[in-house]
């Protein structure tokens, strides 16, 4: 039988489902340490993180963990698959917006910062096998566009072989599924939780929604959202307020979501020719689907 845990963490929900119930409690105990674990090596809302570290020493080459390399190696991954679309060194970008610290403590309003802050992702240094990182002088690293992703991919994984049980993981939107279940998972996609959406079925692999219609702020009466554009280190604007992608995992979808909201006019061209299965929704509220991802009137009909 299955059992479910809904708790938060990272300022969003966590949602941990196994298949076999015995295995709730310790699996809900593994994934917050992992979270925690994720938690010291990449928050930059803590100065005793190692990202943080590594940001204080731009340009100087830094030690760090394992678990940094891992994940800063999945940034630069994404960052090149996307050709910048998605890039990790907007760090400076997204402070000089106001987003310093966590969303719940964000001031009402506050002034604009103007001065633009592009992504410069080719500039940073990874040696993966010997753990060192340098980030670019006048950057900082901000993994937000893919660390909650590689995290669900990593913790379904783990739990799945640990208990022996299909495991579903959803971070904030960011959702992985691993191990067996029969029919697969039901999985209801929407901007936001209790917003109106789609369900779909996952077998395996992960579904993520980026969106700017939370995460949201406002900077010089004007209100900012978290996506930002590498090319002028602002918000991205364009056609589509939300896209939702289902891929064959949590880091894979979350990267070509957020890629779409940036890419903009040409997201749906850029999807459909890398056979991506993505739900976009508009700002007018329209929704357009590229091809593999299901019409719900035909699952209606079915």
């Amino acid at each position: 039988m299955s059992a479910t845990h809904v708790g938060s963490a990272w300022s969003c929900t966590v949602r941990l489902v196994v298949e076999d119930d015995r295995a709730l409690a310790p699996a809900t105990a593994d994934l917050y340490a992992l979270l925690d674990r994720v938690d010291a090596a990449a928050s930059r809302f803590r100065p005793d993180s190692a990202l943080s570290v590594a940001n204080a020493r731009a340009g100087r080459p830094t030690p760090i963990p394992r678990l940094l390399v891992e994940l800063v190696g999945a940034a630069l991954d994404a960052a090149a698959d996307t050709a910048g679309a998605v890039d990790p060194t907007l760090g400076r970008a997204v402070q000089r917006l106001g987003y310093d610290r966590d969303i719940r403590e964000i001031a009402p309003d506050g002034p604009a910062y103007l001065t633009p802050s592009p992504g410069r992702w080719r500039a940073v240094t990874l040696h993966r096998g010997a753990g060192l990182l340098t980030v670019p002088v006048g950057t900082a690293l901000d993994l937000g566009a893919t660390a909650k992703a590689w995290t669900a991919d990593r913790a379904a994984a783990e739990l799945a072989a640990r208990y022996g049980t299909g495991v579903l993981v959803e971070l904030g939107g960011d959702l992985a599924v691993a191990g067996e279940r029969p029919g697969g998972w039901i999985v209801r996609v929407a901007e936001r939780e209790g917003a109106p959406g789609q369900n779909v079925t996952l077998e395996r692999g992960g579904v993520c929604t980026s969106t700017t219609t939370i995460r949201t702020w406002r900077r010089g009466g004007r209100t900012v959202h978290h996506l930002l554009d590498p090319a002028t280190g602002q918000p991205a604007t364009g056609p589509w307020r939300t896209a939702s992608v289902a891929a064959g995992s949590a880091l894979a979808a979350n990267t070509a979501s957020t890629a779409a909201i940036v890419r903009g006019e040409t997201a749906v061209e850029w999807l459909t020719t890398r056979g991506t299965a993505a739900r976009l929704v508009g700002q007018d509220g329209a929704v357009v689907r590229t091809p593999g991802w299901p019409d719900p009137t035909a699952a209606a009909a079915a």
